[in-house]
């Protein structure tokens, strides 16, 4: 007969998914330099689990051995598909070479907390880049998270649904729409 090995308790599998997450989470600057941001960044996407859509492309990058090769500087990110991905804080340092992204999407996104949106909404160039948000499903999203927004100063689009973290919604939207008057702000919270 043969020796099995029992399973791993739940516990250890869980730390470990964190740990393996950390370490795709880790930002190499080296390569940043070496391949441009627009690349090194939809490396890091594509190994959390995210899709990238580049400038000029209707199809959605999903494949990490599919990225498309070229002259450095060819493939800018447009858009950001971060759906059930293991993007967190750690990463955020890619965005910052990002100049052509207009659509972000975190949905179920088990690492964004508040942080993360203020570091989004810091990031100089998404700054001005970035027109439609939207967070959904994420459990660490509160309000504190969602007014660090404002900085977003050309965010049209905004939609936010299923982020039980967020307690004083009425508060939280008011001092969000009088800082971005422009903004389109769809709700869908309990």
């Amino acid at each position: 007969t043969l020796l099995r090995k029992p399973p791993l308790p739940p516990a250890t599998c869980r730390t470990f998914w964190g740990w393996l997450n950390a370490v795709f989470n880790k930002v190499d600057h080296e390569r940043i330099r070496d391949v441009g941001p627009d690349r090194a960044a939809s490396e890091w996407l594509l190994r959390c689990g995210a899709l990238v859509r580049y400038q000029g492309s209707p199809r959605w990058q999903q494949d990490y051995n599919g990225l498309p090769t070229g002259p450095l500087g060819k493939y800018k990110i447009e858009a950001i598909n971060a759906t059930d991905s293991c993007i967190m804080y750690r990463g955020f340092d890619y965005l910052d070479g990002l100049e052509h992204v207009t659509d972000i999407k975190l949905e179920k996104c088990i690492y964004i907390q508040d942080e993360c949106l203020q570091r989004l909404s810091e990031t100089s160039n998404l700054q001005k880049s970035l027109q439609r948000l939207e967070i959904i499903s994420c459990g660490n999203v509160t309000d504190k998270g969602v007014l660090a927004l404002h900085k977003l100063r050309n965010l049209q689009y905004l939609y936010l649904s299923d982020l039980p973290g967020i307690r004083q919604k009425e508060t939280t939207f008011r001092v969000l729409q009088q800082a971005l008057p422009n903004l389109e702000l769809e709700l869908d919270l309990e």
